[in-house]
């Protein structure tokens, strides 16, 4: 890791220089943070699953013809992807009322919504990442119209696949984080992608039966046994691998 050129550092994760143009690496650390970085811990072996999990679900998306920057898992805490201009935008699904949704809307936590709704932030820690409207977002020139689109159909096809392969594992999908990014494919062809990652880190995971949280907000509420529910979301997809066991090759 030593060897390569870092491009960018981040809560969860490092970007590297790729080894061929238009490419990075993308190490997933085990720094966990909430609060927009108030609170910050560490959850041992979270970068090993979620590089695995993430994995998962982009090639699942991949081979369903949604465009993501996703190209090759390249060890436990490593991924090939491709290099990509970030849209300045957390787009954030919610099919269950959670989190800061219940506190700003009066509507409590676990209430099923009447349909999915789809809200954006504004990228941007020292604001706060702040909600902000279609009419903003492209009168700040974020994003086009026609992006804004492709975002919206994205998200929403997105959220329908997610949502049976988390059902048919005994999970409740009740919100996720998106970002997007444009991908040159030559100097005057650009696609949007979906980037950064699927994970716990950026999911609410619920037991379908119990409502158990299974997901980073065990970390942000301080309910324990965070590392036991990124391992079992991976043992329910089929993935998991003990984390102690692998960090060593």
């Amino acid at each position: 890791m030593s060897r390569r050129r870092q491009i960018y550092e981040g809560k969860a994760k490092i970007l590297f220089e790729g080894p061929e143009p238009g490419t990075l690496v993308q190490y997933f650390k085990d720094d966990a943070t909430a609060f927009n970085n108030l609170k910050k811990g560490t959850i041992v072996g979270k970068g090993v699953l979620n590089n695995r999990i993430s994995e998962h679900i982009m090639t699942m998306l991949g081979d369903l013809s949604i465009p993501t920057h996703f190209i090759k898992r390249l060890n436990m805490r490593e991924q090939l992807i491709k290099q990509v201009e970030i849209i300045p935008l957390e787009v954030i699904v919610r099919n269950v009322a959670a989190g800061s949704f219940s506190k700003r809307m009066g509507v409590e936590e676990g209430t099923p919504l009447p349909r999915s709704i789809v809200e954006f932030c504004y990228k941007n820690d020292e604001l706060g990442d702040p909600i902000v409207g279609e009419d903003v977002i492209t009168a700040m020139g974020w994003i086009n119209p026609r992006e804004l689109d492709e975002v919206m159909g994205m998200t929403l096809r997105i959220n329908d696949v997610l949502c049976g392969l988390f059902a048919g594992i005994g999970i409740k999908l009740v919100d996720f984080k998106l970002e997007f990014g444009r991908y040159y494919t030559s100097e005057d062809d650009l696609q949007v992608i979906l980037a950064d990652e699927i994970s716990p880190d950026n999911c609410r995971l619920w037991d379908s039966k119990t409502n158990e949280k299974l997901d980073k907000d065990r970390f942000r509420r301080d309910l324990g046994g965070v590392a036991e529910a990124y391992q079992e979301i991976a043992r329910r997809l089929g993935i998991f691998i003990d984390p102690q066991q692998v960090e060593a090759q």
